[in-house]
């Protein structure tokens, strides 16, 4: 007996379409350069909106702060990064057996609310594989009250 799922035409593509990607990844992928795998991924970024700043956690595990380069240009801030590796094995008598090269590249733009945040005072740090970008907010006019005479 077996049983038969329709397929809206939007299914899975790949070697296994009922298992997760990680089997279609496994066996058709170069095993040998997992560093094929991180390109074109962009990296997972938390954003915090706190009283006095906007806090942007960027995961970028494995770089270098001198990888990156952070703009801001009115209402717009450019998270850029690009890094490149070089592997290589050689044999006993010091020939290549197998020679790799790596490059990783990603940007992410992120529009800020204009009115807002104070583009002169962000900062950013790299610890632990997390760039952290502080965007400051803008101090807001306090409101002052006055009482309206109805005339």
């Amino acid at each position: 007996m077996t049983t038969l799922v329709k397929s809206n035409g939007l299914g899975r593509q790949g070697l296994f379409p009922e298992f997760p990607d990680f089997f279609d990844d496994l066996f058709t992928k170069d095993l040998f350069h997992p560093a094929g795998k991180l390109s074109g991924v962009l990296p997972a970024v938390n954003v915090k909106d706190t009283e006095q700043n906007f806090i942007l956690e960027v995961a970028v595990p494995g770089m270098d702060k001198k990888d990156f380069k952070v703009e801001f240009k009115k209402n717009m801030l450019v998270i850029s990064a690009r890094k490149e590796n070089q592997s290589e094995e050689k044999d006993k008598e010091g020939k290549y057996v197998r020679k790799e090269f790596g490059y990783q590249s990603f940007t992410r733009s992120f529009t800020l609310p204009e009115d807002m945040v104070d583009g002169d005072n962000i900062s950013a740090n790299y610890k632990d594989g997390i760039l952290n970008v502080t965007i400051p907010k803008k101090e807001r006019e306090k409101t002052r009250s006055k009482e309206i005479e109805i005339g």
